[in-house]
């Protein structure tokens, strides 16, 4: 089979469109031939080589969480999928090929009314906004929610999902333009991340009060800013890195404000039934047009350098795709 593949993690110029083995089904895997593949932020990173990359399991490394497509092979302990059925799977790698095997509890089936692209961008990014709002974040109705990198899968969810609870949301982005395209996905007031002083635009738009939750998915000197941004017993949902940025900060602001900061890394529930209900109930949510897949741009899979050297230069609004 074909696959994006990389010896040594760099920049994106280290990947390689190659012929590679296909991989075998386990007993508790199902085999799939992908159609499309959304590319995570954590792909990013581990393709970087940054603080919590996956080690390299062979020299001819697959990076990738997320594809869609059709099961060809089932494994003998499977008992509640079929071969020809249409999934959406995550995995810690393994993405970036035409087939992967995922264990079976990382598969969800896609409605009729969905097709593969937009399918293969909803558990990663919707879960992980979900848990952040809801799960860990304990987000209530008319408090005010900040997120940061509004313009990405994550954030872009987490603004419909912040909305629909009836939360306030303010959004930041890297350019004028993209804040004005948030505004038609739920969100309320926008911040220009690279005017400067985001905390004090912040504090200005909710009268100094501050923000009861953030979902921080940029990190870096973003975390920093965002500690300051804080109400009185806020809280941050921390879940990314997408600055590339060094994760260092001083916690005091949130000392301050008996505030509190929780990690989010949704592969740690993968395994769990509760996560694997909420992601199929979000793919229902978003078949019944609840909900809305932001898709900017597809490439094809040989491209993939490319693809990720254009999410790198933070042109993307939305999800990004490869097509084997």
């Amino acid at each position: 089979m074909k696959a994006a593949v990389f010896y040594r993690p760099g920049p994106p110029a280290v990947l390689r469109y190659e012929e590679i083995a296909r991989p075998i089904c386990g007993p508790g895997e199902v085999l799939v031939r992908i159609a499309a593949i959304s590319i995570e932020g954590g792909d990013i990173f581990n393709r970087n080589d940054i603080a919590f990359a996956r080690p390299m399991e062979s020299p001819a490394h697959v990076v990738g969480y997320a594809a869609a497509g059709e099961i060809v092979e089932v494994g003998t302990a499977v008992q509640h999928l079929r071969a020809g059925q249409r999934v959406t799977t995550v995995g810690l790698n393994g993405s970036h090929a035409e087939y992967r095997a995922v264990p079976a509890h990382c598969a969800w089936i896609i409605p009729d009314q969905l097709d593969f692209a937009t399918a293969s961008a909803i558990p990663t990014a919707f879960a992980t906004a979900h848990e952040s709002l809801f799960e860990y974040g304990s987000l209530r109705a008319g408090e005010t929610v900040l997120v940061t990198g509004a313009a990405g899968g994550v954030g872009l969810a987490a603004i419909q999902l912040a909305k629909r609870a009836g939360a306030r949301v303010i959004g930041t982005a890297s350019t004028d333009d993209r804040l004005v395209r948030l505004i038609a996905y739920g969100m309320d007031a926008g911040v220009n991340s690279r005017s400067g002083g985001m905390a004090s635009a912040v504090m200005e738009l909710t009268d100094g009060r501050g923000i009861d939750l953030v979902v921080e998915a940029v990190g870096g000197r973003f975390l920093q800013e965002s500690l300051h941004c804080l109400a009185q017993r806020g809280r941050i949902s921390t879940l990314g890195a997408a600055s590339r940025e060094p994760m260092r900060v001083d916690i005091m602001p949130l000392l301050l404000v008996n505030g509190s900061m929780t990690g989010i890394y949704t592969p740690s529930d993968l395994a769990t039934p509760r996560f694997h209900g909420l992601v199929q109930s979000l793919i229902e949510q978003v078949a019944r047009h609840e909900l809305e897949v932001v898709i900017d741009r597809s490439f094809a899979l040989r491209d993939a350098a490319a693809a990720h050297a254009y999410i790198e230069d933070r042109q993307a609004f939305g999800r990004v795709l490869l097509i084997p």
